[in-house]
């Protein structure tokens, strides 16, 4: 995803979920330890291999998906 570089959607990968590219951290998974209370310093310390940055796309990238719109399809008959 050019637009988000730290996020990739692979099929074979849990189940192509958005993840943290080189990881098997999904982006619903950081959103669900945020929204629990988790401090940023504790997610990172619990996956070391996350960055700040990491975190900060997952924000990003669920905050855009959110402003897509789903328009249904006009009737054809």
């Amino acid at each position: 995803m050019a637009r988000y570089p730290r996020i990739t959607q692979d099929s074979a990968v849990m189940g192509g979920k958005p993840c943290i590219k080189g990881t098997r951290v999904t982006v619903g998974m950081i959103l669900g330890l945020l929204a629990d209370g988790w401090a940023e310093a504790k997610i990172l310390a619990e996956y070391p291999y996350l960055q700040t940055e990491d975190l900060r796309a997952a924000l990003a990238y669920a905050a855009w998906r959110l402003e897509e719109r789903e328009l249904p399809l006009a009737d054809a008959s």
